[in-house]
Order: structure tokens, then C-alpha cells, then sequence
């Protein structure tokens, strides 16, 4: 049966993907779904859209059962399960907004125009924009003004980073819908609804085999689907499902090269893993090679090559097995040279923390076979057990020191190669590539490690490497000897405990670096000595070129794209009690 899509007033509500939402569920829902014979278990529940599941708890077989839930709480749960924000047709889609582009034109040749393609920039994921591209000269870039802005209708975070292409922006945001905007004007070309939310960056590369389609978007949502639309007008080509676990999801954006698509799977079970009534753990990550013409699998090479068995019971009678973890939270960073595929695994869910776990990972990318893996922190299982210590939590607990960022490749003068990783605690490693991963060396950027003091990563020049901390500051380290060139500090303070943090990924252009924090400010500094140039505070509502109301937030996931003369920030990150909501893209230019 279907009902109108309810809709709570803007920043009431917690992300679909949140801990609160997840702890609803978790609370009130787990003990029969995935327990009680001839019931829907957890990833039955996951595969039905959001709208289907409210009405379930709201007048259909399920009200009963969520009569004690509120509006609010049983929106949270529809929400989490789906994996987006439910927001209506009406407002959201691209067809129904006022500031449609007046035509649409053919892509044409990609590399006629500067571009921001994908998470990283590059293959090797520097995130570092080169002045024939970025067209924006670090003494400009004090003059920076707000061009224009787009609202995302009933989003309440802007997980995916915008990709710059062809003189078009892609972006997806947390209600599953993928939007084409004209990057001068902001006036939208289409939009698309994929079935949960996207949080990666967009890659356009060429497709064929699919008609009058000459260039795809290729992306993955929240629920392990992997999609390919056409770039120009947003229709669907394939949609393949990468990972049969009920909580899969893909969160590293997929990285397209010679007609593949390799893509990271992670997953949210160290949040439900806390639960009595899960059957903790079964999840291992994986990267998935994909035919970009066609969607089918190629290969699939797990963290942790040992399927998970069944160990001991809880004292509520639930099975638990292992080994599970090692998610891999970040884009493949290619090596052409060498042909590899490198990530950052994440920590384990179970005990003993396998060898691949909190690791740097080279993969073969023709046959996925596994290169080398060198673990930085061993004996690292994890779940998330700060409110809630069960049975099923790690008797060990460990530091949650797992790689949240891609690997950056560089060289060095000489031809000397390396990966530098910025790792969660707050170490800064380098490995050589051409040595099955042996350590080169490591800076330790605050003065304590600490969890999630560098999470999605940092971006590099010829000479550095760039990393915002979770404790506040942005920091400088020499590639050729990890030595810390500079520090700028940060202060600032929206919500409890949000500090100066700046989690987001960082992005570079010759003599300037630039990084959104939970505060809502987006700043730029020298990449000289770290001095302030230009700074911007997002927490403001802006009056947007589609007519929807919007207000910025905090960043703390995905960084700016720079191309063609313009910076674009999607701006809106919470976490737990950090950051702030936000729905907007906002597109600025040096005057």
C-alpha cells in the first residue's frame, strides 16, 4: 500500500547512515527480523525502498509493533534500512526545478576541457590540481566569491564530492539522487535516483555497447550497487550488485581505468555488530573489478581470504563467527607502471585481527591476486562499543586505526617512488611500491594519536603532502623524509565535540591547499608555510539558483574540486555530535 512520504522539518533528523538511526533499528526491530522464522531478516529489509518500509510501520502490518515509535523515529528507521533520506519526487527531481539548462548539448571530447574526475584528480590519487587545469592562480585565490548555489531537496548531508567534467558537475547526495548541473551557471541538466545513497565521487568515462550513450557516470550507493548511467541525459545502462551482505555498501568511490571499474567494498557492521541479537561477524572487505561497458564481474579479491565460521554463542543464544572486517573505506589508487591496484584496509571486527587488517594493500589489477599487504597496526579488532559494551564486543578492544584514505603514489627526485597513507591515528606512513611495501618512513602529525585524526585523507604536490587532523590544524610533511615542514592550527566549535576538525579530504593547486571543517568554514592556505589566504564560512542559508531552500554545513568527508577557474564545495557533514546538516553545492570563482 502506498502513503505520502513524510517529511521532517530540515535538521530534525539524523542522515539515514547515522549510529541513531542504526541504534533504533537495532533496539527495537533486530530481535525478530533475523531471528524469528518466516520474518524478513535484516537484508531482506534493506532491499525494499523507504517509502514501503514507513508505511509497514505506519498503517500497515507493522504498526502494532512500532505504536511506541514516533513519527520522527519510525522515518529514522525507514531511512536507515533503505539507506537515504526519503524525500518526494516533486521537489527533487530534476524535471520538476525551475532553473533547467536551456539545452543539452553532446559531451564532445572530454579532454577539451579542464576536469576533476573522480575522487583523487589523477590515477594516483594526489588530489593535487596542476595550474593548467586548476586555471586558478594562488594569488587569486583571496578573491574567491560565491557564484552560485544549488539546493538538494530533503538532503541533510552532501556525502559525494563533485566531479568536474566536460564543463558539467556530478554530484550525489544522501536522499540517492545524482545530479548534472552546468558548472558556469549551476542550471541542471538531469537527475537521477539510484535505490540508496551515494556518498563517492562520480567518474565519466567512455561506454559502449549501449546505443547513442558515448560516455557513462559510473558510482556506487550505500547498498553495494555499482551504477553506469549515461553522462548525458542520466539514464540507467547497468546496475550491478557487488556484495550479497545485508550491510554492504560502497563508500570509496569506484576508480574507472582502461575500461574497468574497480570497486571498494565496506560495510556498516561494526555498528550493528554491538547487538546481542546480531550474529556478529560476517562482513570482509573486498575490491570488485567490473566490465565498464557491461557491469559484469571480473574479479573479486576479499581483505580477508577466510570465509567467516561460526565460533561461539552469546548468552542471548546468538551464533557468532569470524573473521570479519578489513572494509576498505577508500578509492584504488592505479599504478600503471606496475599494473597494481593499492588501498588502505580498515580494522578487524573479531579477535585475533587477521594480517590484513589496518594494512596497505597491492592488488594485481588484471587478475586481483594479491600483490603484497603490509598491516601498520596489528591486534586491531574493533566495533563500535562506546555506549553499549556487549558480549559481542572485542574482549581486546582495539584503537580503531584503520586507513579511511587512498593511497597517494608519488616520485620522488631520482625516480624514487612511494605511498604515502595518512592513517587514522594520526601517522603519516611511506611505502615503497617497487619493495612489496617496505616502510620508507612515518610522522607522527599531532602531538598524541588518537582515533580519526586523519580519515579521509590528504592531498600532494612535488615536494609535500597535506593532511587535515581531527584535533584541529592542517599539516605539511616532507615527501622525502616524513620530516613536518609546517603546521597551521585551528580552532572553532560547532556542536558538542566538534573542535576544529578537519576530516574532510584535502585538495591542492601549485602554492595553495584547501579544507572544509566541522566548523562550516572552508579555508585555504600557502603551501609554502601554511599561512591563511582565503577563508569562507558555509553555516548560512543561500538563495539557490533552483529555488530550494538551502543552508550550508560542515565538511568532513569529501574536499573541493578545482577546475577551470572555479572551486566546488558540497557542504553538509554530521557525525554523531560533529559538524553541521547541510544541502547545498555551492560553485565559486576568483574576481
Amino acid at each position: 500500500m502506498k502513503i505520502a512520504v513524510v517529511l521532517v522539518a530540515f535538521g530534525t533528523l539524523a542522515s539515514a547512515q547515522s549510529p541513531e538511526a542504526g541504534r533504533l533499528f537495532e533496539q527495537n526491530c533486530v530481535t525478530c527480523h533475523g531471528k524469528v522464522e518466516k520474518v524478513p531478516g535484516t537484508a531482506a529489509l534493506r532491499q525494499m525502498p523507504a517509502d514501503v518500509i514507513l508505511a509497514a510501520l505506519t498503517t500497515g502490518g507493522m504498526r502494532e509493533q512500532a505504536q511506541a515509535l514516533t513519527v520522527e523515529q519510525k522515518q529514522a528507521i525507514a531511512e536507515y534500512l533503505a539507506g537515504y533520506n526519503l524525500v518526494s519526487e516533486q521537489s527533487a527531481d530534476a524535471k520538476r526545478m525551475p532553473n533547467a539548462c536551456p539545452g543539452n548539448p553532446p559531451l564532445g571530447d572530454l579532454s577539451a576541457m579542464p576536469a576533476w574526475n573522480g575522487w583523487g584528480a589523477d590515477r594516483t590519487n594526489s588530489r593535487f590540481q596542476p595550474a593548467s587545469a586548476a586555471k586558478l592562480p594562488a594569488d587569486q585565490v583571496s578573491r574567491l566569491k560565491l557564484k552560485w548555489a544549488f539546493g538538494f531537496p530533503g538532503a541533510t548531508a552532501v556525502y559525494g564530492q563533485p566531479t568536474v567534467v566536460g564543463g558539467r558537475v556530478f554530484v550525489g547526495v544522501n536522499t540517492g539522487y545524482v545530479y548534472s548541473l552546468d558548472a558556469a551557471t549551476g542550471c541542471v541538466y538531469w537527475s537521477f535516483r539510484a535505490r540508496s545513497g551515494v556518498r563517492n565521487a562520480i567518474s565519466i568515462g567512455p561506454i559502449k555497447g549501449h546505443g547513442s550513450a558515448k560516455f557513462a557516470a559510473y558510482f556506487g550507493d550505500v547498498r553495494a550497487n555499482v551504477y553506469a548511467i549515461d553522462a548525458a541525459t542520466g539514464a540507467e545502462l547497468w546496475r550491478t550488485h557487488v556484495d550479497e551482505h545485508g550491510i554492504a555498501g560502497i563508500t570509496g568511490a569506484p576508480s574507472l581505468y582502461e575500461g574497468r571499474l574497480y570497486v571498494p567494498v565496506s560495510s556498516r557492521e561494526e555498528q550493528a555488530g554491538v547487538s546481542p541479537a546480531y550474529p556478529c561477524c560476517t562482513f570482509r572487505g573486498s575490491v570488485v573489478a567490473l566490465d565498464a561497458n557491461t557491469g559484469k564481474q571480473i574479479w573479486k579479491t576479499y581483505t580477508i581470504p577466510e570465509t567467516p565460521k561460526p565460533t561461539l554463542k552469546n548468552s542471548a543464544g546468538t551464533q557468532l563467527y569470524g573473521p570479519a572486517g578489513g572494509a576498505i573505506w577508500n578509492s584504488p589508487t592505479i599504478d600503471k607502471k606496475r599494473r597494481a591496484l593499492y588501498v588502505g584496509t580498515g580494522n578487524a571486527y573479531t579477535e585475533p585481527a587477521p594480517p590484513r587488517t589496518d594494512s596497505i594493500m597491492a592488488l594485481d589489477m588484471d587478475s586481483g591476486k594479491v600483490l603484497w599487504a603490509v598491516q601498520d597496526t596489528p591486534h586491531d579488532s574493533w566495533l563500535v562499543c562506546f555506549d553499549q559494551k556487549t558480549e559481542n564486543c572485542p574482549k581486546d578492544m582495539g584503537p580503531d586505526y584503520d586507513f579511511g584514505s587512498s593511497p597517494i603514489l608519488r616520485t620522488l627526485p631520482g625516480g624514487k617512488r612511494i605511498l604515502v597513507a595518512g592513517q587514522k591515528s594520526g601517522m603519516v606512513l611511506a611505502h615503497d611500491p617497487d619493495q612489496k611495501g617496505a616502510l620508507v618512513w612515518k610522522a607522527q602529525l599531532p602531538k598524541q594519536l588518537a582515533l580519526g585524526e586523519i580519515t579521509y585523507g590528504g592531498a600532494a604536490d612535488e615536494q609535500n603532502a597535506y593532511f587535515g587532523l581531527k584535533s584541529g590544524g592542517i599539516a605539511a610533511v616532507q615527501l622525502t623524509t616524513g620530516e613536518r615542514t609546517w603546521f597551521a592550527p585551528l580552532e572553532g566549535r560547532v556542536g558538542r565535540g566538534a573542535g576544529g576538525g578537519q576530516t574532510a579530504a584535502l585538495s591542492a593547486i601549485p602554492g595553495a591547499v584547501f579544507s572544509g571543517g566541522w566548523d562550516g568554514k572552508l579555508r585555504a592556505f600557502s603551501t609554502e608555510n601554511g599561512k591563511p589566504l582565503w577563508e569562507y564560512n558555509m553555516l548560512q542559508e543561500f538563495q539557490t539558483v533552483n529555488g530550494v531552500a538551502a543552508k550550508g554545513g560542515g565538511m568532513g568527508a569529501p574536499g573541493p574540486a578545482i577546475a577551470g577557474g572555479m572551486l566546488f564545495a558540497g557542504s553538509g557533514y554530521v557525525f554523531g555530535a560533529n559538524g553541521a546538516p547541510g544541502n547545498v553545492l555551492l560553485a565559486f570563482g576568483a574576481e
